[in-house]
């Protein structure tokens, strides 16, 4: 149904711009990212890179609580949002990857075009956020990769090992949980939001190790890999499993 723009008052479209430029603020943070990667300073890159996960986390929370469709119709938010991910989840830790010793020199360039293909083919997909809120296949979080590749410092060859895996997973169509989105994840609000709380924790255990770097604190690697195994198990679950509401709303 058209939405007339007469019947929506002035306040609710200042508000929903703002969200829009707060979602494109996400892009002048990976372009910053870009410089202190050039500039060689790594750490501040990481932080950047954080800060950009951060507004990801909650734009689109503040979209939908605006109900933004109706109030800047002329603005695709959600095109907007993948402009900017790709930026700062694959183009940002792209060039991490091709200016630092984390891969094996002479293969370098190579793992980072494939980490570029499987991220454009990821995006791309029509369902590459499913029905029911879940990413399907391997969502681009190369950023994170990024930082643990960084923190714990593996050989080059590890390294390669490792992100090539993840993007074959890119066309695995596994469906990964949308921490922002956790409708279908259980019908137990109290799950969901201990799911809430837990990334919380994540990110809070994940910035504290960098504060710390290159010093390190067990709790918070405990706690930083320990979601991030507890993500993929309930990820794996739910690809195997759906929520039974959601197959039965399908039907």
């Amino acid at each position: 149904m058209a939405v007339n723009m007469k019947e929506v008052n002035l306040m609710r479209r200042v508000i929903g711009w703002l969200v829009h430029a707060f979602t494109a603020s996400g892009a002048c943070v990976g372009l910053l990212s870009l410089l202190a990667i050039y500039e060689r300073n790594l750490l501040l890159a990481l932080w950047l890179m954080g800060a950009a996960i951060a507004i990801d986390a909650v734009d689109g929370m503040f979209a939908r609580m605006i109900r933004i469709k109706e109030v800047v119709p002329e603005v695709d938010g959600a095109l907007l949002d993948n402009i900017v991910d790709f930026v700062n989840y694959t183009i940002v830790p792209c060039f991490f990857l091709l200016v630092t010793n984390l891969l094996p020199e002479y293969w370098r360039i190579l793992c980072v075009m494939v980490i570029t293909f499987s991220s454009a083919y990821q995006f791309t997909q029509v369902d590459a956020k499913t029905s029911d809120h879940f990413f399907k296949g391997f969502p681009s979080y190369w950023n994170i990769a990024v930082f643990y590749l960084f923190f714990w410092q593996m050989s080059p060859a590890t390294n390669m090992t490792i992100l090539l895996s993840l993007a074959l997973l890119s066309f695995v169509p596994i469906k990964y949980v949308y921490p922002s989105r956790l409708d279908y994840l259980t019908d137990n609000k109290y799950l969901r939001f201990g799911m809430i709380v837990m990334t919380t924790l994540w990110g809070i255990a994940t910035s504290g190790l960098l504060w710390l770097y290159p010093q390190s604190n067990h709790l918070l690697v405990a706690i930083s890999v320990g979601y991030m195994l507890l993500y993929i198990g309930i990820s794996l679950y739910r690809t195997w499993i759906p929520l039974t509401s959601f197959v039965f709303a399908q039907e």
